[in-house]
């Protein structure tokens, strides 16, 4: 489960990056409400449960695995684990939720649209470090370096 939620987390995190990096203007109103509208289900549908399902498994993980409890890794992956959920709260399922209100307000009228598209440059940005963030955790479970000191062998 962990890794089918990594994937889920990463492909949508690369989808809102192509997605923001392909941005109609917001002079084409209506496609940019759209746009903004898919990337909000995309946060909604696939990013946030990907990132639940990531934590809660891992999580769980380790509580159960006794070869888990004393290793460096572990509490390294559970430290960026953490950090991957806040950015992508704050910075990458916010935003693109926001904006997607914001537009469809501004297709409706209620909203002056030049104030629409102002967060793009750093909704990109944000999502890149996640994404790299989110890769990092991966390499750090695959190679799991061993952190802390070396014990020296006693020799008689």
């Amino acid at each position: 489960m962990h890794t089918i939620g990594g994937i889920g987390l990463t492909g949508a995190l690369v989808v809102q990056l192509l997605m923001l990096q392909n941005m109609p203007p917001v002079e084409s109103l209506p496609a940019y409400a759209t746009a903004r509208e898919q990337m909000g289900l995309i946060a909604q549908w696939i990013l946030f449960p990907s990132l639940g399902l990531v934590l809660v498994s891992g999580l769980l993980s380790m509580a159960w695995t006794d070869a888990f409890h004393g290793q460096g890794w572990v509490w390294m992956k559970l430290a960026l684990g953490v950090s991957v959920f806040e950015g992508t709260l704050i910075a990458v399922k916010g935003p693109a939720s926001q904006e997607a209100a914001r537009a469809a307000q501004a297709l409706a009228g209620e909203l002056d649209p030049t104030l629409l598209g102002l967060t793009t440059v750093s909704e990109w940005k944000s999502t890149l470090v996640i994404l790299g963030v989110a890769v990092a955790n991966v390499v750090l479970a695959v190679w799991r370096p061993r952190f802390g000191r070396k014990q020296s062998r006693a020799t008689s």
